[in-house]
């Protein structure tokens, strides 16, 4: 059906001059309801006041694709300034390019104005660095101008809410069509504006099961390592989309095939070669492409702790090899690996705080005498950390009888997990002699 009726809206031909195929209503199907109540509004102020407002990118992609957009973004002719001042709940932010946010009760529009060439900046609107990187770009322009900036064909889509249309500036359906990926303009140097762009085609292409075609490709390899000039902070949110993206298995098979993932995370330069530790990522990615698909909720905290979890590993047999008892070893080991990984990626405290009590509660699970199992029962995080075993149970790691012991002692009464407990055969511990105080008294008296 989508076949049919995508074969419909791009039997026409793209039109010259920057003109754009203006598809209908009748043709595209898609229907003003279907766009989100906050976007719709947001377009109406907007044009209301005397202003184009389109929604634009990937929602038009996903739409056309048949599929429910996460989000609505909206372009317009206005600039930042114009409008903060028609919407009262907005706010502007960014510094390379300027965008705003605006407010309907909790949902939350992003609307940018139509951007024009780089070349035409001055030196006070645009910096380069030495490889090309833009690092300022807030240079306004015309509609056309701003489907010409965006990076792939099939994100320089824009939709009329109020004449229901499709604006085509450069063939984006008809790529969406054919299932392919293609860079707007000479792709080396999009890369080299943008070197995180080099990311986005592998997951537009992944999630939309894509091919990028040839010209696309080509620079891709021997650019890669433009990507260690993107801030840590922006490689890390791009990282985020990639991995949440409920394709993230077949991006990080992509990332691996077109040379993007060294550097990236430690997992993917050294973990990926290991059969052991290959599948224990891959099962990490797949119940995480698995839980977004099925609308579960999935802890950015847990999937980065599992994709650095054989560093850890690594780290910690070192430490411990040295003679460094197995705590400390395993403490100076996640320091380790989250210090070096976040020397390219910037990973926000608040997950490498959980991502460590993950990691710290492994070992406790091969302790189940005493009172310690009842203790790790009670521990907030225990949950994540019993699905965090299960994985290393599955990917043949840890051992199957030790999850197995842990979902039975989970669901029996009080009475069965004491029968369950194991016999503590580690050596008994000494206990400290207190030293006896001296009554006061006396203390005195021998003063």
């Amino acid at each position: 059906m989508i076949t049919k009726l995508l074969g419909r809206v791009f039997s026409g031909r793209l039109f010259d001059g920057g003109k754009p195929k203006v598809i209908p209503l009748a043709e595209h199907g898609i229907s003003r309801e279907r766009i989100g109540s906050c976007a719709l509004r947001t377009c109406e102020a907007l044009q209301e006041s005397g202003f184009k407002a389109f929604v634009v990118g990937g929602a038009v992609r996903d739409l056309i694709l048949g599929r429910d957009p996460k989000d609505f973004d909206v372009a317009t002719d206005a600039t930042p300034e114009e409008v903060r001042g028609i919407f009262r709940r907005s706010r502007i932010i960014g510094r390379r390019f300027r965008i705003v946010h605006v407010l309907c009760g909790r949902d939350l529009v992003e609307v940018t104005t139509f951007r024009g060439p780089a070349v035409e900046a001055d030196a006070a609107q645009q910096v380069e660095d030495e490889h090309g990187r833009l690092l300022r770009d807030n240079v306004w322009g015309d509609q056309a101008q701003d489907a010409a900036r965006r990076d792939f064909t099939i994100n320089a889509l824009f939709y009329d809410p109020a004449k229901q249309e499709v604006w085509d500036y450069h063939g984006g359906v008809a790529d969406l069509k054919r299932r392919r990926l293609r860079m707007i303009g000479e792709p080396e140097q999009r890369y080299r504006e943008d070197p995180v762009r080099m990311l986005r085609a592998v997951r537009f292409a992944a999630s939309c099961g894509l091919e990028v075609d040839g010209p696309t490709r080509k620079p891709v390899k021997p650019l890669s390592k433009l990507l260690a000039n993107v801030p840590a902070a922006r490689l890390f949110d791009e990282m985020l989309k990639l991995l949440l993206s409920g394709h993230a298995a077949e991006c990080v098979k992509r990332l691996r095939k077109e040379g993007l993932h060294h550097g990236m995370l430690p997992l993917l330069d050294v973990i990926l070669e290991q059969p052991l530790g290959e599948r224990f990522v891959m099962l990490a990615l797949k119940n995480t492409d698995a839980r977004i698909r099925e609308g579960k909720s999935v802890s950015p905290a847990f999937l980065f702790a599992a994709l650095l979890w054989h560093e850890v590993l690594a780290e910690w047999n070192k430490a411990q090899a040295r003679g460094v008892p197995p705590v400390p070893a395993l403490h100076d080991a996640m320091d380790a690996v989250i210090e070096r990984q976040t020397e390219q990626l910037a990973i926000p405290r608040r997950y490498t705080s959980d991502m460590k009590d993950l990691w710290l509660m492994q070992p406790r699970f091969e302790q189940r005498a005493g009172q310690r199992p009842f203790r790790l029962l009670e521990q907030p995080r225990f949950r994540a950390a019993y699905d965090f075993l299960l994985l290393r149970c599955e990917s043949g790691e840890a051992d199957k009888a030790l999850g197995d012991w842990w979902t039975s002692f989970q669901d029996a009464d009080a009475e069965g997990r004491t029968a369950m407990l194991v016999a503590d055969s580690g050596p008994a511990k000494k206990r400290r002699k207190r030293r006896r105080r001296k009554p006061a008294a006396a203390a005195s008296a021998e003063s």
